[in-house]
């Protein structure tokens, strides 16, 4: 399944393309099923798709997955902007896609909310802690984006239509959709997969029930509040000084 952070970085492709004019080739990796992945974006207005399937990516961490798609774009070429989700759902790191930045030696901006190009300039509100930052960059980059962005839109009739049109015919479905290994992208196979990731998890487990409660103070002046916080520490089973 399309991954729900990519589907923000997607929203902001099909807007670029909408606005200013350009072609959307979405890239996915994974086993041979995962050309869904690519069908659903053509679904949403994507124009190309490039699958990289191969059984030595199995296993591979951020740091390998990283190395193999930005091998990826070097195999597309020419581009101006690469978006990516914030981050996967699984492991939550928010690293490959400014890792593939730096390994393409060209600016990033990460957890992008608003995005317009002007003149060939990229102009970008991204969201830090408290507030926001308006940056500006040239083409070549590559944009994270939040998920407090623009959310996908739904699909047109219309476009499914034609998509299940194109699947029909193979001449024209391979024009449109690559199926690439790592052999094809020229990645070293000693950088992929298991051998190629340092990142090794020993051991999982599960916490116990932590429990514990929130009691929230506000609405009045601060030192009031730090009276009220007080005296409910002074009344705490615990007390004071346990908590302190």
């Amino acid at each position: 399944m399309l991954n729900p952070f990519d589907r923000y970085a997607l929203q902001k492709a099909l807007e670029l393309k909408e606005t200013n004019g350009a072609e959307i080739t979405a890239v996915t990796m994974g086993p041979p099923p995962a050309i869904e992945v690519l069908v659903d974006a053509f679904e949403y207005g994507a124009d190309y798709g490039i699958l990289l399937t191969d059984k030595r990516l199995a296993a591979s961490d951020t740091l390998a997955t990283a190395f193999a798609l930005h091998k990826v774009v070097h195999y597309i070429g020419k581009y101006d902007i690469l978006f990516t989700g914030l981050q996967t759902t699984d492991g939550d790191t928010a690293q490959v896609g400014p890792q593939i930045a730096e390994r393409l030696d060209i600016p990033q901006i990460t957890y992008c909310e608003k995005l317009t190009v002007e003149n060939s300039t990229v102009k970008a509100r991204r969201v830090v802690e408290g507030g926001h930052q308006d940056l500006e960059s040239s083409f070549p980059l590559l944009v994270t984006v939040a998920n407090s962005a623009t959310p996908l839109g739904h699909k047109k009739f219309s476009d499914v239509a034609k998509v299940k049109e194109m699947l029909r015919h193979p001449d024209e479905r391979d024009k449109r959709i690559k199926s690439v290994n790592l052999d094809d992208i020229k990645a070293d196979p000693t950088r992929i997969g298991l051998v190629g990731s340092p990142t090794v998890v020993g051991k999982t487990w599960k916490l116990g029930d932590i429990g514990g409660s929130c009691v929230m103070f506000q609405g009045e002046s601060v030192e009031n509040e730090v009276s009220h916080l007080i005296e409910h520490l002074a009344n705490d089973n615990r007390g004071i000084e346990e908590l302190i």
